[in-house]
């Protein structure tokens, strides 16, 4: 037996000595995986490909294989799958391959649980073992607050169906008697989760989608995406060229991992995802491991896998080898030397937990690349500009453990057009196009979510990476007034305020790595920190402040980072009455809110629409005549024009949506003095209900610039939001703040917004309504035109889920204890779990927790008002079961009195 090494107690002294050469390990290292591989496999070489086919699937490994399987599966039995050497390859062949249930993140634990259910069912298709070993996982934490988020994922995973249990260090050492306990606070232990076999898995994949009718083609390299422009100016797939010949096909889906940059560099697509050299290490022989679980010690930053009679170490240094200049082309069943100086400080933790490992011979070292993406989910869904290229890459290592959602996803996505589950913190059309020339903030992000791997999930933790990418025209401005910022989709939007510290983000200093000198003193980073706790920070009361002067007096929004399209063009009004579910049909100056829905009913978005008729802002950019300006939240504003603009392709709309989001600031201004300032500000303009009624809009002058005023809320109180061209910005917002001094106006940011639209009930896409809720479900119903007979996109799906009946609604929660909720919390009605938290917020007037989220009914009939209050409720937030109140509607303003202006 091959020994790197003679023990790790020797590594552990030279590596901390620094006398060592990285050249004396290279000499002596044995680069191989401890498992059989398909690299001598040759069953699927094929002299020539078909000539056409319904799905080209690029890329043969974890996620490839269950592509073409689930293409197959649901009847797109002429599909194709291409792999340029042989199965798993790339990534999938040397991958840990560990399958964790339990997940701070809904997507991540509904990708991963169907994986999981895939090893199970593909065996009894193909007879073929599917390489899964279900050994369990054990989760070791070390902090009151590691065990704090293992308790949130216990609830969340009792409300999925996934058992799991809180242990004590004497309790999780009985499972992994080998392991020293004397550091931990307690672990958490997953008894069905696993480890599998890539070999086996994506053989059974391939052998079951032969068998129904798909082909499975390895020694086969893409050497073109072909492409062509129809006859609406779309860009569309038309045909792979391969090595083997060319496929005629309207789908190709990549699934190529690292490579997907080399396959893509055809139809010139740019990528959001960075590659890193990602590392392991093979023990020698451990008498009497074979069996034990899995571990992530997430204090630690290494997981330590059990293969057999060996232990696997590897984890998420601080300082990983980025390979700036990506994977080499021809990288197939690969290994780089491993990097000592990067991997050393895992060597330290491994002995740390496992003393006996110290004493253990090293058998191999594993090192290879895999892909990394910004925001550590990966890229799937539809291209935003090729109709037809589907994304499945950048799993951020991840990908064997995604991939049996994935596959799935993705059939669905090419057969139907929507996958059944909500995708949008996957889908590739979530970022800002602006941010993908920007190679820093590829970089940067890239990185911390790598060295972050395995940090505590806090609610509103924010990256120090990539920051200042984006900023609106008042960045300065509020800086200087005290605006602690936040990062949304690229922007930097306003959090919340506190004047006495300014606290701007800095560059980034990689966490003293690469030699790096840390940012000191790191004023943003000081204050970020107030937010690592599941209670209610140290900022809660600032934050209170700014809620209650909004109800009280008035306060100042900036919404900048919002999303903003005109629609326009001679089909306009035609287009807008098919994308949005609420009627279009309204005379200029109205403002209207309403959902954008799939075909299968879920909503795409929420947002206000404006009939705009003018010469207003928008004249400066072009857009002339009759339009349609419609506002959304920034994060979203990417994936909402791609989905606009998909639509007017498919239809044959003779529009387009022309983007303003960097051109224009909107700033709301709301509360009980908000129209005294404007009346002040327009004295040639009445704001009275009668002349400026609710969800209108007027063109006014402020600060010698027209812009446009537009009566909406956000969080329930009477205001008004300016929508103005960014040359107008200092001038308006200066203006604003001078004439508001005698009101009381204030700044405020998205903590307080956040807070404010909670207590008011109103609803916030992607948290408490998203693309698997239907409006029936979220109590949206009104921003549906079922009452006339116009067609709009998901009407047939909304009108037969009303008649079925109603199976989930979202129903409010207020709690007596003053206890933060943060959401996944599990929800009880009778002790039963019926669903769990969307949002939840402290609500200041209210003086207590509010929380949203869907209940549904257990015995499988419809949830209606009489089944929703009829029962008695309990939130479990962190193991304690917490008495909650259910509520039809937010007990705030019900009748909705103040949004009116009536304030006696």
């Amino acid at each position: 037996m091959y020994r790197l090494i003679g023990n790790l107690s020797l590594l552990k002294q030279t590596l901390r000595s620094g006398k060592y050469t990285q050249a004396r390990f290279v000499a002596a290292e044995k680069k191989e995986v401890p498992y059989k591989t398909l690299k001598d496999a040759n069953s699927d070489n094929v002299a020539s490909v078909p000539s056409r086919a319904d799905a080209v699937v690029v890329g043969g490994g974890a996620v490839g294989c269950s592509t073409v399987y689930h293409l197959s599966k649901l009847g797109l039995s002429n599909s194709v799958l291409i792999e340029k050497d042989q199965l798993t390859a790339g990534t999938s062949w040397h991958t840990a391959g560990m399958l964790w249930r339990l997940r701070a993140d809904e997507t991540d634990l509904w990708l991963s649980n169907i994986t999981r259910d895939v090893m199970f069912t593909i065996e009894e298709e193909t007879g073929v073992n599917s390489g899964f070993t279900m050994n369990g996982g054990l989760f070791l934490g070390g902090t009151k607050q590691r065990i704090e988020e293992f308790k949130r994922l216990k609830a969340f995973g009792e409300c999925m169906g996934i058992e799991s249990h809180i242990l004590t260090p004497d309790e999780a050492q009985k499972l992994y008697p080998i392991m020293n306990k004397d550091d931990l606070v307690g672990a958490l232990y997953s008894p069905t989760d696993g480890h599998i076999d890539p070999a086996g898995y994506c053989t059974a994949l391939s052998r079951a989608a032969k068998l129904n009718g798909a082909q499975v083609i390895t020694d086969c390299e893409v050497i073109e995406i072909e492409t062509h422009v129809d006859s609406v100016g779309r860009r569309r797939v038309k045909a792979v060229n391969t090595s083997k010949g060319r496929i005629e096909t309207d789908n190709v889906v990549v699934c190529g991992g690292c490579w997907a940059p080399h396959i893509l560099e055809s139809v010139g697509v740019k990528l959001p995802q960075y590659t890193f050299k990602h590392s392991y290490i093979v023990t020698e022989t451990i008498e009497g491991v074979k069996g034990m679980p899995s571990i992530r010690d997430h204090d630690l930053s290494i997981y330590l896998k059990v293969q057999g009679d060996v232990i696997q170490v590897g984890g998420y240094e601080p300082r990983p080898v980025i390979m700036d200049e990506g994977v080499p082309k021809d990288f197939a069943f690969s290994l780089f030397e491993l990097d000592w100086d990067s991997f050393g400080v895992h060597i330290e933790s491994a002995c740390k937990r496992i003393p006996e490992i110290a004493e253990t011979g090293i058998r191999s070292t594993v090192s290879g690349p895999e892909s990394f993406t910004p925001d550590g989910s990966p890229l799937m869904g539809p291209n935003p500009h090729i109709s037809g290229l589907f994304h499945a890459h950048g799993y951020n290592s991840g990908g064997l453990m995604l991939s049996g959602g994935s596959g799935k996803m993705l059939a669905q996505w090419v057969i139907n057009g929507e996958p059944e589950l909500d995708m949008f913190d996957y889908d590739i059309r979530r970022f800002n196009e602006k941010l993908l020339d920007n190679k820093t903030w590829l970089r940067e992000q890239c990185h911390e979510h790598y060295a972050k791997h395995y940090s505590i999930h806090y609610h509103f933790d924010e990256p120090l990476g990539g920051r200042l990418a984006i900023k609106d025209a008042l960045y300065q401005t509020l800086l200087d007034d005290g605006c602690f910022y936040q990062f949304k989709g690229g922007w930097e939007r306003p959090g919340w305020y506190d004047k006495d510290n300014i606290a701007p983000p800095l560059p980034y200093d990689y966490y003293g790595e690469y030699g790096y000198a840390k940012n000191n003193p790191d004023p943003y980073t000081d204050r970020l920190v107030m937010d690592y706790t599941f209670d209610h920070p140290k900022q809660h009361a600032m934050i209170g402040e700014e809620c209650l002067n909004a109800r009280n007096s008035v306060n100042m929004f900036n919404m900048s980072y919002f999303g903003k399209f005109y629609l326009c063009g001679p089909d306009a009004t035609k287009a807008a009455e098919w994308i949005f579910s609420n009627s279009m049909d309204k005379h200029p100056g109205t403002t209207t809110y309403t959902c954008m829905l799939n075909k299968l009913g879920g909503i795409e978005s929420d947002l206000t629409v404006s009939v705009v008729e003018d010469d207003g802002p928008q004249a400066l950019c072009g857009v002339e005549g009759r339009s349609y300006y419609a506002a959304t939240g920034g994060r979203y504003a990417p994936y909402f024009k791609s989905r606009i603009t998909d639509i007017i392709a498919q239809e044959k709309f003779d529009c387009q949506v022309k983007d303003l989001s960097h051109d224009m600031i909107l700033l709301s201004i709301q509360g009980p003095k908000s129209r005294d300032i404007l009346s002040k500000l327009c004295s040639q303009t009445d704001f009275s209900n009668e002349s400026f009624p609710f969800s209108s809009h007027q063109l006014v002058t402020i600060g010698g610039h027209v812009v446009r005023a537009m009566r909406v809320s956000f969080i329930g109180e009477l205001g008004w939001e300016i929508h103005a061209s960014n040359s107008a910005a200092l001038d308006v917002y200066n203006t604003v703040m001078e004439v508001g001094k005698e009101f009381g106006l204030r700044n405020s940011g998205y903590r307080a917004l956040d807070s404010l639209s909670m207590e008011k009930g109103y609803r916030m896409w992607h948290s408490d309504i998203r693309s698997d809720d239907s409006p029936l479900e979220a109590d949206l119903t009104f921003t549906c035109k079922l009452k006339t007979d116009i067609p709009f996109v998901g009407r047939q799906a909304v009108e037969e889920y009303k008649a079925s009946g109603i199976q989930k609604r979202l129903v409010c929660f207020t709690l007596d204890q003053n206890l933060a909720l943060h959401g996944l919390e599990t929800i009880y009605r009778n002790g039963e779990a019926v669903g769990y938290i969307r949002r939840a917020e402290f609500a200041f007037a209210l003086d207590k927790e509010v929380a949203w989220g869907y209940v549904k009914n257990t015995a499988g009939g419809p949830v209606n008002k009489d089944f929703i209050l009829s029962g008695s409720y309990q939130i479990d937030r962190m193991g304690q079961l917490l008495d909650a109140t259910a509520h039809l509607k937010s007990p705030f303003d019900p009748q909705d009195k103040r949004l009116m202006g009536f304030y006696s």
